[in-house]
């Protein structure tokens, strides 16, 4: 959030989902550009180490495969998700992380890291700075996120709303449904139960219906249906 420390409102929830137990849990730093792997490592490691967790970066392994073999539990941060999603297909992580996943590890992301849990990566608001060598993603929910979203565009800006994009994507993708999901907010999946955490509200989108906004007293397991 805006003002606070790097990861500071999340981590109750984090605390809660990782549960009791110290897990080593490996982290894709991947869609860091403008920054080194090892500084992100050095600032989520921090953050987790309060909580009782380690957390090794994937980017030290000589084999990564074997890196998410070995994890407990797999967190993927933010930043640019061309490059996170180019560097996973150019590894071939993403059948192995889905696997893992799936198996019942648990899987966080943030930003970018939310973005690659959903089927393809065409959702996300970043610039493509590079070729991501196929769209397709982790498909951990049947449903597309956009974090950050935004309901109006900052003043002197005449492009699109962000709505106006996910009308576009829907348009093309009339099947699936689209969270906007807000700062502040987070989707957690437990077993066949989707919720919202956070005070605010999401925007849910599908082509031929009215967006609704439902928050964290609604159940989103609907989505999941898809």
């Amino acid at each position: 959030m805006p003002g606070e420390e790097y990861l500071r409102y999340p981590m109750p929830e984090i605390t809660s989902f990782l549960g009791q137990k110290p897990l080593k849990i490996i982290f894709i730093p991947y869609a860091a550009v403008t920054f080194s792997f090892d500084e992100y490592e050095k600032r989520v490691k921090e953050r987790f180490a309060e909580i009782g967790h380690s957390v090794t970066s994937i980017h030290h392994s000589a084999d990564p495969a074997e890196a998410i073999r070995e994890a407990e539990a797999i967190v993927t941060g933010g930043g640019n998700t061309w490059q996170l999603v180019r560097m996973m297909n150019d590894l071939g992580l993403f059948p192995m992380i889905r696997e893992r996943v799936l198996g019942g590890i648990p899987y966080i992301g943030w930003s970018a890291g939310s973005n690659i849990a959903c089927p393809t990566l065409r959702t996300t608001n970043d610039m493509p700075i590079i070729d991501p060598k196929g769209f397709d993603c982790l498909n951990l929910v049947p449903f597309q996120i956009n974090p950050h979203y935004l309901d109006k565009n900052p003043e002197g800006h005449g492009g699109e709303t962000r709505e106006q994009r996910i009308e576009e994507f829907l348009e093309i993708n009339p099947d699936l449904f689209v969270v906007g999901l807000r700062e502040g907010t987070m989707l957690r999946l437990e077993g066949t139960r989707l919720s919202l955490v956070g005070e605010r509200t999401a925007r849910i989108f599908k082509k031929g219906h009215i967006p609704v906004e439902l928050g964290q007293k609604d159940d989103f397991s609907f989505l999941l249906k898809n």
